[in-house]
């Protein structure tokens, strides 16, 4: 079985047939991020980025803007639509 360079090979995680207690899966988690977080300190900190960054919501296209005008035309439509459906069914 072949140990990633990030585990111990005495990782209890990494042996099998054991039945791992919930305590030893904390306790490894934790180590790990104890490690993770140092890495992060060696590599010079976390900078910080927000979501819309990483999503690349910036690249999106500007919405189009509907006039109230053309809203109230489009209402109108659709009423005269419910209108005629109404008067269908009486």
């Amino acid at each position: 079985m072949r140990v990633l360079a990030c585990y111990s090979s005495r990782s209890q995680l990494a042996t099998r047939g054991n039945t791992l207690s919930r305590e030893t899966i904390i306790a490894e988690i934790q180590q790990d991020i104890a490690r993770m977080q140092k890495v992060i300190e060696l590599l010079g900190g976390a900078k910080t980025v927000s979501i819309d960054t990483v999503v690349g919501k910036a690249n999106k296209k500007a919405r189009r803007k509907m006039s109230a005008a053309g809203r109230k035309r489009i209402a109108a439509a659709q009423k005269a639509r419910w209108a005629k459906i109404r008067a269908a069914k009486k």
